[in-house]
């Protein structure tokens, strides 16, 4: 059976939580092995580390400030990520954060700040980092070429740039996922798109329970608050095949090309088992 890996969802997302004894099922006959959960306030991210320990087999942490978000944020909130990756005896990622100009982002200012603190987090220890990007390309470019960089790279997820953009951000280590909002895109660009990046930094995401790809692509989906459904996360073989005909590629050759990519962007080394110390006890039952 062919596996797949979501390189971004946000299954501790609340609008999820009574779906979930149903989707882990879904998302195991689909053949989706590895997915990355990503937080994005402090609020969610001891929901993300429960997750992690309920599901150790299939998710993969990432914690971090979401722009949309940023407000919401405590004093202490740096040390308490620092707690978070610390703290556990498998990796934790860094991200979802990044930058947004749109109507939904906050103080542009303090985002850039944040984004910087995030970046030089995950430089340090080498992390996997998943940034958003909306309207900010002149912006993150600065801080990219201005600060240490994860050897590893980094990821822009449901990448939304230009294609000349791509020739830029290629050099200074970016990988490029993909959700299911890109195959409503005209497809001339969204090929152009594609053949701009090597085959070796293309990934693929649900950004689930967001980003429900186009009906023809939806073989799974939940109901959400009013009309706007919900994107199930055993919806990424779909995303993959919708992929392998914008690239009119086979499809088995780009599911296998995928999986060695999140396998290398996303390998991390088991630590040392640590103490958890928290200021609040976690409920991670």
């Amino acid at each position: 059976m062919t596996t797949f890996c979501d390189a971004h969802n946000h299954l501790q997302d609340k609008r999820l939580e009574l779906y979930l004894p149903d989707l882990m099922p879904a998302m195991h006959a689909a053949g989706i092995t590895k997915c990355v959960v990503n937080g994005t306030c402090q609020e969610d991210w001891p929901r993300v580390i429960k997750l992690a320990h309920r599901y150790p087999d299939l998710i993969l942490p990432s914690l971090g400030l979401h722009p949309w978000h940023i407000a919401t944020r405590s004093r202490d909130w740096v040390e308490n990520l620092k707690q978070f990756l610390a703290g556990e005896t498998y990796p934790v990622f860094i991200g979802e954060c990044g930058l947004d100009r749109s109507a939904r982002g906050s103080d542009f200012e303090a985002q850039k700040e944040i984004f910087t603190i995030h970046l030089a987090l995950a430089s340090k220890q080498d992390l996997p980092l998943s940034i958003h990007c909306v309207r900010a390309w002149g912006a993150l470019l600065e801080i990219l070429r201005t600060n240490d960089i994860p050897k590893r790279g980094f990821l822009l997820h449901s990448y939304g740039g230009s294609p000349e953009l791509v020739t830029e951000l290629v050099p200074l280590g970016a990988y490029f996922s993909f959700s299911g909002p890109f195959l409503i895109n005209n497809r001339p660009r969204a090929r152009e798109i594609f053949q701009r990046i090597p085959p070796d930094r293309l990934l693929a995401e649900t950004d689930a329970p967001d980003m429900c790809p186009p009906e023809e692509y939806r073989e799974h989906q939940l109901e959400g608050p009013g009309d706007t459904p919900l994107n199930h996360p055993a919806n990424l073989p779909q995303v993959i095949r919708g992929m392998a005909e914008i690239l009119d590629h086979e499809e088995q050759p780009l599911r296998s090309l995928l999986l060695n990519n999140f396998s290398t962007f996303f390998q991390v080394k088991p630590r040392t088992k640590k103490t958890l110390r928290f200021k609040k006890p976690l409920d991670l039952r």
